[in-house]
């Protein structure tokens, strides 16, 4: 216990610095492996290396059509079409309102949460300016859209964190809907609010828009006029609703997405292999980085001290569904990636909730939901990439920005399993 303990400590230290998880996570896992008293190179090349491969192996084609989905978007125009447009009707004075929107009908619409931020800024920063807000409220705004009730609370939507229960539970992506748009209205709604109030407080005290450093402006590279906001959505929907309405697989729908945003602007093809180039290597790291995650989380599993982890976890007073919250938000908080924590909660731990589910009479649908509600809790801790991303994006620190963020995309997503939970009780999902 000790030694999980010490490499997951390690783990956040070194990657709140700056480190990179791809070679930090095989270190703390030896650290682990060691005071498990498990033989270390066995434990890199088989334990770890095999959550890793595994973990690649069957969410690869995801990570990358999702990239290469979002990189077309932001090419041909058409994020900035749908941000451009509901920015217009909001007015530039809803700053915060018009960014929180474009985030989350880009991460609803499937867009990779990564290139959301990159997508959004330009649109945000020349609103914060119009509406002469301190621009150390932006990474809070943009995360608040693209990194809570979009991507995890939503039923249906395309996003890794509400794909990966599919796998272990039998559920689809539109599993529980009662509870996720409670959760969802309840992070929307409070998130919101808060943002507001300290919209107004940061300003009364007199704090006003400020430059960026020129090196943090993000390139538009958007080659002629975009596309019309009615046709810049339909990919999205496209997206949404082959997944959910025609019910094909989570591939499948990309691909539409892919195809129908190619034929919609046809007219760019000249970018279209670079931008596409562009999406698929972005992926590469992206889906490396939470597989280093999942596979430090395997050596975890097989050390004896998981077993007492796991004990501890499962003997959580109160419905097991309370239990697999703590799970998922212990592991995403750990390896600093929603997508990776749960993905080692489902791997280790499902099979026990499935048993659960049948012993208490709990929808499986009930689990998923609050396995990737939980799972947007503390991953958003610093160390995590998109928020990382974030502050990059905007030049910001996370001194003069993360405890915003830490607010609206930290414990408001805890709190929001709360009712989630509730409803679940009573059998209503």
């Amino acid at each position: 216990m000790l030694g999980i303990l010490l490499g997951l400590i390690l783990l956040m230290i070194l990657a709140y610095r700056g480190w990179s998880i791809i070679w930090i996570a095989p270190i703390c896992a030896g650290i682990v492996a060691i005071t498990g008293g498990l033989d270390l190179l066995d434990a890199y090349t088989n334990t770890y290396m095999g959550g890793f491969v595994d973990f690649a192996k069957e969410w690869f084609p995801v990570f990358m059509l999702g990239a290469v989905f979002g990189k077309l978007m932001e090419y041909t125009g058409m994020a900035n079409s749908i941000a451009t447009g509901i920015i217009n009707v909001l007015g530039a004075k809803r700053a915060i309102l018009g960014v929180s929107i474009s985030c989350a009908v880009l991460a609803y619409g499937g867009i990779s949460v990564f290139v959301v931020a990159f997508a959004v800024y330009p649109l945000a920063l020349a609103m914060f300016k119009e509406a002469n807000l301190p621009r150390r409220l932006m990474p809070a705004t943009l995360a608040f859209g693209t990194l809570t009730f979009a991507m995890v609370a939503l039923p249906g939507t395309p996003q890794i964190q509400n794909l990966i229960p599919t796998d272990y539970y039998g559920t689809t992506a539109a599993a529980a809907p009662i509870m996720g748009l409670t959760a969802g209205a309840f992070m929307a709604i409070t998130g919101y609010t808060y943002l507001k109030w300290r919209e107004k407080k940061i300003t009364t005290a007199g704090e006003t828009y400020t430059e960026p450093p020129q090196t943090n402006e993000v390139e538009n590279t958007i080659k002629g006029a975009p596309p019309p906001f009615l046709v810049s959505i339909l990919p999205l929907f496209t997206v949404v609703i082959t997944l959910n309405i025609l019910q094909f697989d989570i591939i499948v729908a990309l691909l539409s997405g892919i195809v129908l945003n190619l034929l919609l602007c046809i007219q760019k093809y000249r970018g279209f292999i670079t931008a596409m180039n562009e999406g698929a290597s972005g992926s590469v790291l992206a889906i490396i980085n939470t597989s280093a995650a999942v596979g430090f989380g395997t050596v975890v599993q097989n050390v004896p001290g998981f077993a007492q982890l796991s004990d501890l976890i499962l003997n959580v007073p109160g419905s097991p569904l309370v239990s697999q919250a703590v799970a998922a938000n212990v592991l995403a908080g750990a390896t600093g990636s929603a997508s990776g924590g749960l993905g080692i909660a489902m791997e280790a731990l499902s099979d026990t909730y499935m048993s659960a589910a049948q012993t208490f009479g709990i929808d499986p649908e009930a689990f998923h939901r609050i396995a990737s509600l939980a799972s947007a809790g503390l991953d958003s801790l610093p160390h995590n990439g998109a928020i990382l991303t974030i502050l990059i994006v905007t030049g910001m620190s996370h001194k003069e920005s993360y405890k915003d963020i830490a607010v609206v995309s930290v414990i408001i997503p805890i709190l929001s399993v709360i009712p989630a939970i509730i409803l679940a009780s009573f059998g209503i999902y």
